[in-house]
């Protein structure tokens, strides 16, 4: 598809991802290749988007989630009911961004920044072992005294009532901006 958009004037090349190679991207001398770099953002950071979409409508949730290198999957929670339970039901393909946010840089007009994009199906988890695993590996990435709340919180009561999704990634890549570059 190359249909034209403009944007104060200017012509604007719209791409068609259809063929793209997913994991690699443009500028390749901001990209990531190191795998375990990139994993290293999804455990750095407690939050990411995800984009999903039903009925060629698009829609964007911000997530808090746990990141398990072991088995390439991020876990986290929501509720029993809503819009984004109903689109994934529907269509359980998302794609994800981590970010860390190095910050913009005042007087280059430049952006510090790290990310992790990903690609995966979303599967919610009905067994309970599962569920208290995801559970744990949610609270020991984002809390800063995990043994207490799981000691606390974590009873068979509350993982029953959890509703708990688990992100499996089968593409992901990289890319970071991390010096100015002026052009």
């Amino acid at each position: 598809m190359n249909a034209r958009y403009t944007f104060k004037g200017h012509a604007l090349k719209a791409y068609s991802w259809k063929n793209a190679d997913v994991t690699g991207i443009r500028r390749k001398d901001k990209e990531i290749t190191d795998v375990d770099e990139i994993k290293n953002i999804l455990k750095k950071t407690q939050y990411v988007t995800l984009a999903m979409c039903l009925n060629n409508e698009p829609y964007l949730v911000t997530l808090s989630h746990g990141y398990d290198q072991d088995r390439n999957c991020l876990y986290f929670h929501c509720a029993i009911e809503g819009k984004k339970i109903d689109i994934l039901k529907a269509n359980n393909l998302v794609w994800g961004q981590a970010l860390l946010d190095k910050g913009y840089i005042q007087g280059a007009c430049d952006h510090l920044y790290t990310t992790a994009q990903f690609r995966g199906r979303v599967a919610f988890i009905e067994d309970l072992v599962e569920k208290e695993y995801a559970l744990k590996v949610m609270i020991k990435s984002l809390d800063k005294n995990p043994q207490e709340i799981i000691e606390k919180q974590l009873q068979s009561s509350s993982i029953e009532k959890v509703r708990i999704g688990r992100i499996d990634i089968d593409c992901i890549s990289g890319k970071k901006a991390d010096k100015v570059i002026i052009s």
